[in-house]
């Protein structure tokens, strides 16, 4: 007659084998979860003004990311992806979604001069309001957490850009980035479906780089960082066609002056690195404005054989930040002659 086991060695079987295919699920869902970011279909990004930025944030890789949380930019760019998607996906947004609101304000005062003309108006009473677009609230509140911190720095912000001597180009600059930011969103989900993965994960990292917390990581480098670690190409390119391409790129974001195409002349390689590739070159450009045609000159440097400033003639010292994309290209080859 066969014995049986005593009931506590059962026991003790069952909750092994219970442990270890436990241990096993466990391990194959960390690992498919992890299969599921490496094979997502990644952000869309490329054409986008803030390319990189949004490259880098889906990615997790925030140790690339030159801004900050408490960045006014930052903030510009969380405000205006909430709205942008509560306006273009409102279908995807969660049961507790929150409104969005707005600063209004509800009194002015105004000054006038001796003849009764007036010569300033400003806002002396505000008041919150509904703006009838809703957003994902842990994101909503994620953005409203850094507004109450930057509200206590705006003072020294303000003084600091006072005595920022490049305060006129900075303020041309801000308008030339929120026109960026403002075509960003217009295509942003016309590149990427509301409710893809990427999306999701993106939104994800949003919060917690804003949060300052630990970012949901994709091992695979942006091709962003990837191209600045390999530098630019060798050999002859076609400086012309670059300098168009970035001019005609930047000029979307100009208010008054529109570019004419194709106009570039005049250029020159005023130095160059030990691998024969540019440092600066510089070339003249026509643009059409008040009071008809007229020409304009642009200077461009470069760092590790890749451009990373533009400079106009109109405010020689703003560097403005070619676009990734077209960087993209030119790291690849795409402008050799």
């Amino acid at each position: 007659m066969k014995r049986s086991l005593p009931i506590r060695y059962i026991k003790i079987l069952l909750l092994f084998l219970l442990v270890t295919s436990f241990s096993s699920l466990t391990k194959n869902i960390v690992l498919a979860d992890q299969n599921s970011q490496d094979n997502l279909n990644p952000l869309v990004t490329d054409g986008l003004y803030y390319a990189e930025f949004y490259d880098l944030i889906y990615r997790g890789h925030f140790e690339h990311i030159k801004m900050t949380r408490k960045d006014q930019e930052f903030l510009a760019i969380f405000g205006k992806y909430l709205r942008s998607y509560g306006t273009k996906c409102s279908q995807y947004l969660p049961k507790d979604k929150v409104e969005i609101l707005e600063l209004e304000c509800v009194k002015e005062r105004v000054t006038t001069n001796v003849y009764g003309a007036e010569i300033n108006r400003y806002c002396v009473e505000w008041k919150w309001d509904g703006t009838g677009i809703y957003a994902r609230k842990d994101l909503y509140n994620a953005k409203e957490k850094l507004l109450n911190m930057e509200s206590d720095e705006t003072l020294a912000s303000a003084l600091g850009k006072l005595n920022d001597p490049n305060l006129l180009g900075n303020s041309v600059d801000a308008l030339h980035k929120a026109n960026g930011l403002n075509d960003d969103m217009r295509k942003f989900f016309s590149l990427n479906s509301c409710n893809s993965e990427a999306v999701k994960q993106f939104e994800e990292n949003l919060k917690r780089f804003a949060l300052n917390e630990t970012s949901i990581r994709i091992d695979k480098a942006s091709k962003y960082v990837e191209m600045k670690k390999g530098g630019g190409p060798t050999g002859a390119q076609n400086f012309e066609k670059l300098l168009n391409d970035f001019i005609q790129n930047q000029s979307k974001t100009w208010s008054f002056n529109r570019y004419v195409i194709n106009s570039i002349s005049s250029l020159v390689i005023n130095t160059k690195d030990e691998k024969e590739r540019p440092r600066e070159i510089s070339a003249s450009y026509s643009y059409s404005g008040f009071g008809g045609q007229k020409k304009g000159s642009v200077r461009v440097t470069f760092t590790n054989g890749l451009p990373d400033c533009i400079y106009f003639f109109d405010f020689p010292q703003n560097c403005k930040t070619p676009n990734s994309s077209l960087l993209n290209a030119y790291a690849k080859g795409n402008y050799s002659q």
